[in-house]
């Protein structure tokens, strides 16, 4: 395998737009693309022609418009390419049919963003996202809007965004005397993914249902040992691997680096950054592909948050960082950030941004999955905090403070013998209790869900950000002196935004009490953090920025809290049907032919033999009749749920998950003492050792 020429080969990349289009064409597709001017609609019809005429020489029959609803998934409707020509067909993409597309729209969430009878929609082509030809099919990006100019997708406020910061910080940068065509965000994506096998997937029915498993009692050995991080792959995982890496560079994914992650079974993948929307359209396709590769091994990739109780769960580190075209990193301190007053303004922007806005960036990254991760020890507290590090910490403290500030430049490291080579010790630690941590040359906002789509926290980050430089050209245009001005307003930004900085342990128990008293936000639950975007002064920097409409801000929320209401429901009732089925049955079960076997034994000897098979039968007893009045009781409670968003998912929160955890509780403790034979369910040292 020649990976130089496996990589992009079913991607509509620069080279084959260079080689099949017209000159002029090219050049004016180039760009929109580069420097964000309006489509030339004249350009489509020769720019459809050459996309069909390649992607039929790569196989496809058919085209479809790829975009993103509002459910996390992306949706396709596909199209032959065959026209009528007499008795015959020839194959033809249009240009009309290029730029814009109809999927009934009426079966996609709104929110309430329009009417169920009002079904039109349109998709209209992203040309900055290549396609790509998947299946025997072109793969069009796509954003997706209402009849009446609703988004109805992730995909088209994410552009807006990108458009928000790049025309704020061009703004900001003028100041400075920078001119550039252009300021994009960018994003590396990590994914971290489970791997089981895939006949012990099929045997657990709340794995079909919800992605992860609503009983199972700890494995007798998970993660205490730490040895199978960074481990050596099995040889089914390394496989799997290999297919999925060249998978993924075929589409042109820039796919870096695996590794087992912390948990059994549990792995990593991350990709090099680029351009957001590019980063958001590629990692949609990678959750894809990463299940149908899995399939191929007799594998099932789950991509759930919390797959499994008792060991960590998965995230999705976001990577975001700001440069122009000209490859300026707007986020980069230099050597000596002190005497870098462009990089302190904008780190300044940023770190006010987050503070005033922590409510709704936390809600952007708020799911049921999520829920289960967020404060527990393996991934970051609920509360929004930025790490800075030892440098940048302690230059900040210097300003807040009053202090002199003392450089501390980085010094060569060695572990102490002449074999050994002379390595860079860097002027800063990592933070991973941190939420949203500066790592060099960019911010890692590591609160994302494994299974989120990555546009979510990026539309938010990015039209925080434009609001935040906005303000500070309102503030800083027309300063006599802007050398003094810049100064003081960075000082000023950095003083009054100092609580949302946090260098130390997230994990810390003096944290959540201290986090209080700055007055930052602690909303542990979805549903207590996705309200935070009815609040008028959140919903107004989005309508500042041209990213939403009030009206779609406010379905949106509707939106996450339903889907939060809707999913852990069918988790409960998952979780009902397992327990009046086949786990109340099975321990019965148990215990009757423990009562049987108690009865046939007669002698003394025998008798004292049994005592311990008495003793579980009636802890099992008490235990069973326990769970099924506790799962009555959930059955009850979700009855009971009100309507309308925000009421219920308030109850799914705090009555329906604190009932399923009772429940998990006592069926988890049955499965302890109920002998495997008996159990209906693969238990989690299968699931997690089976593979090898």
């Amino acid at each position: 395998m020649n990976v130089t020429e496996l990589f992009g080969s079913n991607v509509f990349h620069d080279e084959v737009m260079k080689n099949l289009l017209p000159k002029e064409v090219y050049k004016s597709l180039r760009r929109t693309i580069d420097e964000g001017q309006p489509l030339d609609i004249s350009i489509a019809s020769a720019v459809a022609n050459a996309m069909k005429d390649w992607a039929v020489s790569k196989g496809a029959t058919h085209y479809t418009h790829w975009f993103q609803p509002l459910t996390n998934l992306t949706a396709e409707k596909h199209d032959s390419f065959i026209e009528p020509d007499g008795d015959r067909v020839i194959m033809q993409l249009t240009g009309k049919s290029l730029i814009v597309g109809e999927p009934d729209a009426s079966s996609f969430p709104t929110g309430g963003a329009r009417a169920t009878s009002a079904a039109r929609g349109y998709t209209a082509w992203d040309p900055t996202s290549p396609a790509f030809v998947k299946e025997g099919t072109l793969y069009i990006p796509t954003v997706f809007v209402s009849y009446t100019g609703e988004t109805l997708d992730k995909k088209a406020p994410l552009l807006k965004s990108m458009t928000a910061l790049d025309t704020q910080a061009k703004r900001l940068l003028k100041l400075f005397g920078i001119e550039c065509r252009k300021v994009s965000t960018t994003v590396g994506p990590e994914q971290e993914y489970f791997l089981i096998d895939e006949k012990l997937f099929d045997a657990r029915k709340d794995l079909i249902l919800t992605g992860r498993t609503l009983f199972g009692a700890h494995a007798v050995r998970g993660q205490e040992l730490e040895d199978h991080y960074f481990g050596s792959l099995k040889t089914r995982i390394s496989e799997y691997m290999r297919d999925l890496d060249e998978t993924l560079w075929s589409y042109g994914i820039f796919a870096k680096t695996k590794h087992n992650e912390v948990a059994p079974a549990q792995h990593e993948l991350a990709p090099v950054f680029t351009t957001t929307n590019v980063a958001v359209d590629s990692n949609q396709l990678t959750m894809e592909l990463m299940k149908k590769v899995a399939k191929k091994h007799g594998l099932v990739c789950l991509l759930h948050e919390k797959p499994f109780e008792g060991i960590n769960g998965s995230g999705k580190h976001n990577n975001w960082s700001l440069s122009t075209d000209a490859g300026l990193n707007l986020l980069d301190p230099g050597e000596t950030p002190e005497n870098n007053p462009r990089f302190m303004l904008i780190l300044a922007c940023v770190i006010a941004a987050v503070d005033n806005y922590q409510g709704i960036l936390r809600a952007s990254v708020a799911s049921a999955g999520n829920d289960h991760r967020l404060g527990a020890n393996e991934a970051p507290p609920a509360i929004i905090s930025v790490y800075l590090g030892d440098q940048l910490g302690a230059l900040v403290d210097s300003i807040v403070m009053g202090r002199e500030y003392v450089p501390r430049k980085a010094v060569p490291g060695s572990i102490g013998v002449p074999e050994s080579p002379i390595f860079p010790i860097d002027t800063t630690d990592r933070n991973r209790t941190s939420p949203f941590a500066f790592t060099g040359n960019k911010f890692e906002f590591r609160m994302l869900g494994s299974q989120a789509s990555v546009a979510d926290p990026n539309i938010v980050l990015n039209t925080i950000a434009a609001q935040a430089f906005a303000e500070a050209v309102e503030a800083l245009e027309g300063a006599k002196d802007f050398e003094k001005a810049c100064k003081r307003y960075t000082e000023k930004l950095l003083k009054e935004h100092y609580r949302i900085i946090f260098n130390y342990n997230g994990y810390g128990p003096d944290w959540e009490p201290e986090a209080e008293r700055r007055g930052l936000l602690n909303n542990k639950t979805t549903a207590d953090a996705v309200p935070e975007f009815f609040k008028r002064e959140n919903i107004d920097v989005f309508v500042r920025q041209g990213v939403y409409t009030e009206k779609e801000v406010l379905a949106r929320a509707n939106i996450a809290l339903e889907n939060y209401t809707k999913t852990v429901t069918i988790e409960a009732k998952t979780m009902i049907d397992m327990a009046k089925k086949d786990i109340w049955p099975a321990v019965n079960s148990y215990i009757a032919d423990l009562c049987s076997t108690i009865a046939a034994k007669q002698s003394i000897s025998e008798k004292i033999a049994c005592s311990a098979d008495m003793a579980v039968a009636e802890s099992l007893s008490e235990k069973n009749e326990a769970f099924r009045k506790v799962a009555e009781k959930l059955e009850k409670d979700l009855g009971e749920v009100p309507t309308g968003e925000v009421l219920a998912s308030h109850a799914i929160a705090h009555v329906i998950v604190p009932d399923m955890e009772a429940l998990r509780a006592l069926g988890d403790a049955m499965e302890t003492e109920t002998a495997s034979d008996y159990w209906p369910y693969p238990t989690y040292n299968e699931l997690f050792y089976s593979v090898r």
